[in-house]
């Protein structure tokens, strides 16, 4: 029993986990837009464990049409730049400045090297779709 309790407090390295995957969930938005119409967009994200030292960003690629995305009052995004987020959950605002189908993608990504895409897609707004 005495072998058994000096063997455990041997032991110096205490394992601490700090990296946790992670998930966004996205509120269900709107498929049509008109120009120059903004759409709210509200996520969260969900990790798989807590670490006090965890960090995200966010960046977007626009694939199709014209638009701008922006966090709440600040700026818009540049596509493609990372942009620190403050808090897991946060409201993007996207704003059509086109008459056509538009899609873009944002990635999600913590300081550990997890990351999680999601995949937004408008349709252009008109009369039959009102």
């Amino acid at each position: 029993m005495i072998l058994l309790l000096i063997q455990s407090c041997e032991k110096d390295n205490l394992e601490i986990q700090q990296n946790f995957p992670f998930e966004v969930e996205v509120m269900p938005v709107q498929k049509y837009i008109s120009k120059g119409e903004t759409i709210e967009i509200r996520c969260r994200i969900i990790p798989g464990g807590n670490y006090v030292g965890t960090t995200y960003s966010i960046r977007y690629f626009q694939s199709e049409g014209v638009g701008s995305l922006r966090l709440f009052d600040n700026p818009s995004f540049v596509p493609n730049d990372f942009y620190p987020l403050s808090k897991k959950e946060f409201r993007l605002y996207y704003t059509s400045e086109s008459s056509v189908s538009q899609s873009f993608d944002i990635w999600i990504s913590d300081n550990m090297g997890n990351k999680q895409e999601v995949n937004f897609q408008f349709n252009p707004q008109s009369i039959g779709t009102l």
